[in-house]
């Protein structure tokens, strides 16, 4: 469980920079801070130790032929203590979240793409669960606010610190053979994405060992999956920590004509910290930030409802995130959460947001 911690200034920088390289180096943050090494070091052990700020690797799912899905589960209130322990030790599964008044529960979960049974197996499984009444899946068809991080957390840097961390990282290998090993995704892509989920700063040492790769194959791996756009990084830490402890969840109702307009104006609002377009009755679904309950009806009140073709909007709170964009560090607690069939191990990677 995360530690009750205070973020300063230096932290939130430092916090920014991870957000726009989650894998550059401690000396080159250091150089755009304007702060020792040393210190910027130390913030972060600090941070990470306290389980406050994680860099994990996430993988864009349609870039590998695989689906992203926002589900919904109704169930009874005995059962979702349970259901979220069992969900959240799966490893195609993130933003598991129990919404207040305790019987129902939202989580993205991955599946392969279509053709295969896999995704329809766990589906298949949760309908037949002890204590679930009935679920709700709309498919990710594309994000489209909050991907590159959320503006809560990325406001701490000028406009000249960041484009100093957007240069080519030195990790970046160069030559002609830079981005040779582009194509393909097999089980050590799979062990490297599975690695990097729980640490997205895992050394190359670390990363070489578990996919069994030379250093200089898993570097020039590394920068051609992210040249792709198929790896990226994110930092998993609680809004709560920026003074945003009100998280609430959207889903949208819009007209097919107004959804350009919508998604557009969803990128630009600040509370707005992800946001996609979907299958499903609600066409769009966002996660929104806030201060307090105040601030969230502002927010519908004036922001949203500003916008056209919007014909109905349906909003719950979120009472607490049982696992965020990584996977768990410890193990949970259920002693008898239902069981799910295992996943394919070339599909075990770090899911997007």
């Amino acid at each position: 469980m995360a530690q009750s911690v205070t973020l300063d200034a230096l932290d939130r920088r430092l916090i920014h920079a991870l957000q726009i390289d989650g894998r550059a180096s401690f000396s080159r943050i250091a150089t755009v801070l304007a702060v020792p090494e040393r210190t910027v070091a130390r913030r972060y052990h600090r941070l990470r130790s306290a389980m406050v700020v994680r860099v994990v690797g996430l993988v864009d799912s349609r870039r590998i032929g695989m689906l992203d899905w926002f589900v919904r589960i109704d169930c009874t209130p005995d059962a979702a203590d349970t259901l979220t322990a069992a969900l959240a030790q799966r490893d195609d599964t993130s933003w598991i979240a129990p919404l207040a008044g305790g019987t129902r529960l939202t989580c993205m979960v991955r599946t392969p793409g279509p053709g295969s049974d896999d995704g329809r197996l766990l589906f298949d499984h949760l309908l037949r669960a002890p204590g679930i009444r009935d679920i709700e899946a709309g498919c990710v068809l594309r994000p489209v606010a909050g991907v590159g991080g959320w503006t809560g957390r990325t406001s701490a840097l000028d406009a000249s610190e960041q484009a100093a961390l957007l240069s080519p990282a030195p990790e970046s290998p160069d030559g002609p053979e830079a981005h040779a090993e582009l194509s393909g995704w097999g089980e050590a892509e799979a062990r490297l994405a599975g690695e990097l989920a729980l640490d997205g700063r895992a050394d190359i040492a670390q990363l070489a060992a578990v996919t069994g790769w030379s250093a200089s194959t898993v570097r020039r791996r590394v920068a051609g999956l992210r040249d792709a756009g198929v790896l990226h990084f994110e930092v998993d830490v609680n809004p709560a920590h920026f003074g945003f402890p009100v998280e609430a969840l959207l889903w949208l109702e819009v007209v097919p004509a107004a959804l350009g307009e919508v998604a557009q104006a969803l990128s630009q609002h600040s509370a707005v910290a992800f946001a996609a377009v979907t299958t499903g009755r609600a066409s769009v679904f966002a996660m929104v930030q806030c201060r307090d309950t105040g601030a969230l009806y502002d927010y519908l009140a004036d922001e949203l409802a500003a916008l056209p073709g919007i014909g109905r909007v349906e909003s719950a709170l979120v009472q607490r995130r049982a696992k965020r964009a990584g996977p768990l560090l410890l193990p949970t607690m259920g002693e008898r959460a239902p069981r799910f069939p295992p996943r394919p191990a070339a599909y075990r990677t770090g899911h997007m947001r």
